[in-house]
């Protein structure tokens, strides 16, 4: 059985700073990327940020400068460091874990960003 939780989020006031974790058990064969996607009330699901086995990273424009994507191998954990945080990040945020045993979904962390 595969398990992805994602934790981390919370409430911040804008220009805060949070850090969403990852974490894939069970029988996952063969990680090729981790990504973050986040889907805000009354929008479609959007990829925040990814990174493969390989360590490429990837970022939408609106993050970039701003929230950092790292992985911890030895304890399968994805990291979104996120920083400068703006209203408009607020969100539900997902984590998926694509692999060559299948495609993986978390549950969610909200995130909410207060003016």
């Amino acid at each position: 059985q595969v398990q992805v939780v994602e934790s981390g989020g919370g409430l911040v006031q804008a220009g805060g700073s949070l850090r969403l974790s990852c974490a894939a058990s069970g029988s996952i064969v063969n990680i090729v990327t981790t990504g973050w996607y986040r889907q805000a009330p009354g929008k479609q699901r959007e990829l925040v940020a990814s990174i493969t086995r390989a360590d490429s990273t990837n970022y939408v424009d609106s993050v970039k400068g701003r929230f950092t994507i790292s992985r911890d191998n030895a304890q399968n954990t994805v990291y979104l460091q996120m920083n400068n945080l703006k209203p408009e990040d607020t969100a539900v945020y997902y984590c998926n874990v694509w692999a060559l045993s299948g495609d993986y979904w978390g549950q969610g962390t909200q995130v909410t960003v207060s003016s």
